[in-house]
């Protein structure tokens, strides 16, 4: 004797078989006909048994609402106040079948999008690119370069020395005109901000007033990133440490502005001399 095989869906809830019912009778989601589909699901459901399939309480609840639904279509339909109109007792079972619909396409198109997922292997994460920091403190050679800039742009033309008498510059006056300078920016200036436009005497005094803080260890230069402008920044604790100095070049160097316009005349005709 040939043994036949049957093949049976396998369903994941009622919902799930009551869609399979009306897909199979054709029948119209918004007007199901009661009778028949309890009649198909009680059906399916002793099919079931038969096979010794397992049949969950869920499946009970459900066949016990269609009966419910079925015997409110027998009786007067309640007038529903607010419209006026007769509720349909199916009305809830639709809701659900229709919310359940849409979840359960939602979950093909997912299922389907794994399915081509997996026939392609991700590419490993590629290395970032490592950017360095140029140093904080630049070399002289850099500071010379970038001076020598300022000069080609803030020199003014000036009356021959032999018209008028000679000026000089302080270079203790110039110290404390970058500090200053530096304490009305919060603390940092861009380089060329450091020199306003004047004579060159002037510039070069305050060129030598900068290195003479960094020395000091009152400010440093510095270049935020690549390409960008130098900048002149205070450091921690430069404001307490000039006013001592201050007060001691008051009391033990009486006259030394004077002496520092000469010597930033000689500075200037040394400068000018190697350039």
């Amino acid at each position: 004797m040939k043994d036949y095989t049957i093949h049976l869906p396998v369903f994941d809830g009622p919902l799930e078989l009551l869609l399979h019912l009306i897909e199979k009778n054709k029948i119209d989601i918004y007007d199901i006909p009661i009778a028949l589909l309890t009649r198909e699901y009680l059906d399916s459901l002793e099919t079931m048994k038969r096979m010794d399939m397992e049949v969950t309480s869920a499946f009970l609840v459900m066949a016990a609402t269609l009966l419910q639904i079925k015997s409110r279509m027998m009786l007067p339909k309640p007038v529903h106040e607010e419209t006026g109109e007769e509720e349909d007792p199916r009305l809830e079972l639709v809701e659900r079948l229709l919310e359940y619909k849409k979840f359960k396409q939602v979950s093909e198109v997912l299922g389907d999008m794994a399915v081509v997922q997996e026939r392609f292997v991700g590419r490993a994460p590629l290395p970032l690119p490592v950017h360095r920091l140029p140093p904080e403190h630049l070399p002289l050679e850099e500071l010379v370069a970038a001076f020598q800039s300022v000069l080609a742009v803030k020199v003014e033309p000036t009356i021959p020395a032999v018209l008028v008498a000679p000026e000089t510059y302080s270079l203790e006056e110039k110290m404390g005109t970058i500090l200053t300078l530096l304490a009305k920016r919060h603390g940092a200036v861009r380089f060329t901000e450091a020199f306003r436009p004047g004579a060159r005497g002037e510039l070069i005094v305050t060129f030598l007033a900068l290195l003479e803080l960094m020395k000091k260890g009152l400010v440093t230069v510095r270049q935020p990133h690549l390409f960008a402008d130098m900048e002149i920044a205070l450091r921690q604790g430069a404001e307490q440490a000039d006013g001592r100095n201050d007060r001691h070049s008051r009391d033990g160097h009486a006259g030394q502005d004077e002496q520092a316009g000469q010597d930033g005349q000689n500075r200037e005709e040394f400068l000018h001399g190697t350039t």
